[in-house]
């Protein structure tokens, strides 16, 4: 099991982050935690609501992650394939998916 390392991290951030800000509106800002080889995306929406989004497993590569959506109603992440057809993919396709499917569409 791979650890993610700090710089890593950083760069998941702000990759994120910055991918959030121009394709995703609806969004005030993204909350990331770590844990082990997982990394847990949370969106915080204006009003100040959280949302589970999704969690990315760390493989190796900062560039590919293993995703896996937020089901609410098992309170439980699983595993999930992402348009492309694959597990994994990177960051910004992950978010792009999880936010598809869990945030309103946006007006702009």
């Amino acid at each position: 099991m791979p650890t993610v390392p700090e710089s890593t991290k950083s760069s998941l951030a702000q990759k994120l982050t910055a991918h959030a800000r121009t394709a995703w509106p609806q969004l005030a800002g993204l909350d990331i935690r770590h844990r082990g080889q997982f990394a847990y995306v949370d969106g915080e929406l204006p009003e100040g609501e959280t949302v589970k989004l999704m969690r990315l497993r760390y493989g190796g590569s900062a560039s590919t992650w293993g995703f896996a959506l937020y089901l609410a109603s098992s309170d439980k992440y699983e595993d999930t394939i992402l348009p492309t057809g694959s597990f994994a993919g990177t960051p910004e396709e992950a978010l792009d998916c999880a936010c598809g499917l869990y945030l309103p569409a946006s007006d702009i």
